[in-house]
């Protein structure tokens, strides 16, 4: 292996943990958004802004989110990140090995 190999690697690794911390976010923000939190709260706004650009995508393409009163637009987010993390940046690594 070259060094091209091992600077593609660690960008995907980086990547992975990047997408592997934003997941946790989502989770943070839709676990948040059942109870009433303070809106002030410093960690909340964090959380909010955070994850705002993602529901924004769903809301953007307008992908019904809302069953019964249940938004399942974190389990999208979630999967899509998830469909990314394993696909996408798997595959990378496999270019990778073969260079």
């Amino acid at each position: 292996m070259n060094v091209l190999t091992y600077f593609i690697i660690s960008v995907v690794d980086i990547l992975d943990i990047v997408i592997k911390a934003y997941m946790f976010v989502i989770i943070a923000a839709a676990l948040i958004s059942w109870v009433r939190p303070d809106p002030f709260n410093p960690i909340v706004q964090l959380l909010y802004r955070l994850s705002a650009p993602a529901y924004g995508l769903i809301r953007k393409l307008k992908i019904p989110t809302a069953f019964g009163g249940i938004d399942i637009a974190p389990i999208i987010i979630l999967l899509s990140l998830e469909f990314i993390s394993r696909f996408v940046l798997g595959y990378i690594r496999v270019v990778a090995y073969q260079i």
